[in-house]
């Protein structure tokens, strides 16, 4: 596996949720959008994406242009420990969190995203982190049974976290059932399916 070029979110309306990913967050062929083959599932769907920026400005605009194109704020932006972000939640059910780990705006809000991260909740992080790794990805970095993320090049990084802190770092409870409502296209892999029921595919 080289890298992922996209994240493929199912949705019952696909025309719509392609002009609200354009109006939110216009991040391109980043993300693409499929019509739904199965009923949604219920609760959480088992991942997070993160948009991760430079200052709190362009995370208040970006929250503020999502809710602005149909999303729903789950977590109001606000000021941590860590640093200042919130969630919201697409019209299509996928949860977005977007934040930055400066305190204070030193520029204009650019809109600019530096990173994106596919966050998948697992049910045995160490089992899953071994799973990808003998896909042929490097670990980046590892705490032990809480959080890995790995180091393949791209657009997009992946990284692993436990389902439950998952779910209460994105504000909403761990219980979910049915599709996951994505699919990760990657370049150099064939499909396959992760432990927790990740259907991955080559990039086309």
């Amino acid at each position: 596996m080289n890298s992922i070029e996209a994240v493929i979110l199912d949705a019952a309306d696909p025309a719509a949720a392609e002009r609200f990913y354009e109006r939110a967050f216009g991040l391109g062929d980043l993300v693409r959008v499929r019509a739904a083959d199965a009923e949604a599932g219920s609760g959480f769907r088992g991942y997070t994406l993160s948009l991760v920026v430079a200052q709190p400005s362009i995370v208040r605009g970006l929250v503020g242009s999502a809710v602005d194109a149909g999303a729903s704020e789950v977590k109001p932006v606000t000021k941590s420990l860590w640093g200042y972000g919130g969630v919201v939640k697409a019209p299509d059910g996928a949860l977005w969190k977007i934040a930055t780990s400066a305190k204070k705006d030193t520029a204009p809000d650019s809109r600019k995203v530096d990173e994106v991260v596919l966050l998948l909740g697992a049910t045995d992080v160490l089992a899953t982190k071994r799973f990808y790794v003998e896909q042929g990805l490097t670990v980046g970095k590892s705490f032990g049974r809480k959080y890995v993320e790995f180091a393949a090049p791209g657009s997009i990084k992946l990284a692993l976290y436990g389902r439950r802190a998952l779910a209460k770092d994105a504000g909403v409870p761990e219980e979910g059932e049915g599709p996951h409502g994505l699919a990760i296209a990657a370049s150099g892999t064939s499909a396959f399916t992760d432990p927790d029921g990740f259907a991955w595919q080559p990039a086309s």
